[in-house]
């Protein structure tokens, strides 16, 4: 009995949980900000420890689960309509680096020493402190960088050229499955989509992983499955 109650309390913890989820928002854990960093490990311990206790009111957690949650959703709303708290709840920028010049004072702020910042620039790409115009760390605790004028990459209007814009590929086909939401928007039918089936050589749909229609050159792409594993480790 104990371990079928632990079950059930996990299962409505997960339900919870998730609800609560939903109700503060979607943004990934590296977007988020330090009070709703803490928040969600203080929820998700409480959930933890409402799916294991054996013993007393499941109800007491749950409720505190609820306050923390409606807490952390107050609090997001009123910051986006105060910068004052905005600021307050969520910090700010720090600048640490610009044009050759490292803050000392503002990398001491943030916690973060030399080997570190030179970490996070190589994983943005920049191996070189020279190719960096400016390097600022944001709320989350991610490192934006605005490279040098010589060594940020060519874009189009540098060559004045004016390239088509790209648009979404619509998904038609998925595991076998026809969209014909998805086909109707693209302006087309299924009499066209098996006609470029057919023309592609795939004789049963069940074998299409992924067919997406692209807008720009009225071109559908077609995945089909492959049944083999493949046995070679490119990584090794």
């Amino acid at each position: 009995m104990e371990l079928l109650k632990i079950v059930i309390v996990s299962i409505g913890s997960i339900v919870v949980l998730f609800l609560l989820t939903k109700l503060m928002g979607d943004r990934e854990m590296s977007e988020l900000g330090l009070f709703d960093y803490i928040n969600s490990i203080t929820i998700g311990s409480i959930a933890a420890e409402m799916a294991t206790s054996l013993e007393g009111d499941f109800l007491k957690p749950l409720t505190a689960m609820v306050v923390y949650a409606l807490a952390s959703f107050l609090i997001s709303y009123a910051t986006c309509k105060s910068i004052g708290l905005r600021r307050f709840f969520e910090g700010h920028t720090i600048l640490l680096y610009q044009n050759g010049q490292l803050y000392e004072k503002n990398l001491l702020r943030a916690k973060i020493d030399i080997n570190e910042f030179q970490s996070m620039c190589r994983s943005s790409g920049y191996f070189d402190l020279e190719e960096i115009y400016m390097a600022i760390l944001e709320t989350n605790g991610k490192l934006s960088i605005i490279p040098s004028s010589k060594h940020r990459p060519v874009t189009p209007s540098d060559l004045n050229l004016n390239p088509q814009q790209n648009s979404i590929l619509a998904n038609v086909i998925i595991d076998g499955k026809i969209f014909k939401k998805n086909l109707k928007s693209t302006g087309n039918d299924e009499r066209w989509l098996e006609k470029q089936l057919s023309a592609h050589g795939v004789k049963d749909i069940r074998e299409v992983i992924l067919a997406n229609y692209d807008m720009n050159s009225n071109k559908l792409n077609i995945y089909l499955k492959i049944h083999e594993k493949t046995k070679e480790d490119l990584f090794e």
